[in-house]
């Protein structure tokens, strides 16, 4: 079962992937594309071309985790926060929403206070 926390980053693989990749192929992407280490245990999200496919990669301390989910309609939403650059830093909250079908610009947040470190 997949657990969304906000303890964890989530990395969106700004990119179109070919979701015939395991979790080594998607691993290299991390670190051949992202430049980022995947042992850390941050969580990759990747979706193919037709965004109805969505797989999260995560090392858990002794392997790796693959997470695959595949619509039978509709799709899954990119960020709408899309820089030139290779991958977003999304949200547990955006991450949530993109897996459950809502759409990312049509949700507004009260102001809350964020104690920043």
């Amino acid at each position: 079962m997949l657990h969304v926390s906000s303890s964890e980053r989530y990395y969106f693989y700004n990119q179109t992937t070919d979701m015939r990749k395991g979790c080594y192929g998607l691993c290299g992407i991390v670190q051949n594309e992202l430049k980022k280490n995947i042992l850390l245990g941050d969580v990759f999200v990747f979706i193919n071309k037709r965004h109805n496919q969505i797989k999260l990669l995560q090392w858990d301390k002794d392997g790796f985790a693959l997470y695959e989910k595949r619509l039978e309609k509709g799709c899954f939403e990119k960020p709408g926060n899309a820089q030139n650059g290779t991958d977003i830093l999304l949200t547990h909250l955006q991450l949530q929403h993109i897996l459950q079908g809502i759409i990312l610009q049509s949700v507004r947040h009260k102001k809350r206070f964020i104690l920043h470190a």
